[in-house]
């Protein structure tokens, strides 16, 4: 799939699938590929490319973007970047201020309460 610089390792994946709402087994609805989904995310962060230009093989970015804003509200990435930012290069959990700024600015920037637990996850990482 694509450059795998962007994609997560195995053993990565291997250690948050089941953090993950949607997965097979779990309450509610079974999403169709978190997998993708996550490696879309990451793909446009670390491409730092507007949502529009997420490449088709990820799916249609309006729902990407609805998913990452109800994982984020759930607290789901706070807890794969506690279990990512163990990794000895720290690949994953690293985000620069850069990133930081450009999410504010965009459309659909989160509202105070949201944008502090952001930030306090990040500062903890």
């Amino acid at each position: 799939m694509g450059n795998r610089r962007y994609a997560l390792r195995d053993d990565q994946w291997d250690r948050i699938k089941n953090l993950l709402p949607g997965r097979k087994g779990s309450v509610g609805r079974t999403a169709k590929n978190n997998r993708l989904f996550i490696e879309a995310v990451l793909f446009r962060y670390r491409a730092g490319i507007p949502w529009r230009d997420l490449p088709e093989r990820f799916g249609d970015f309006r729902v990407i973007h609805t998913r990452l804003t109800r994982w984020s509200r759930q607290g789901v990435w706070e807890r794969i970047f506690q279990v990512l930012a163990q990794d000895a290069d720290n690949e994953y959990a690293m985000i620069d201020s850069t990133i930081v700024r450009a999410h504010q600015h965009s459309a659909g920037a989160p509202k105070k309460q949201e944008k502090t637990k952001l930030l306090v996850a990040v500062e903890e990482a």
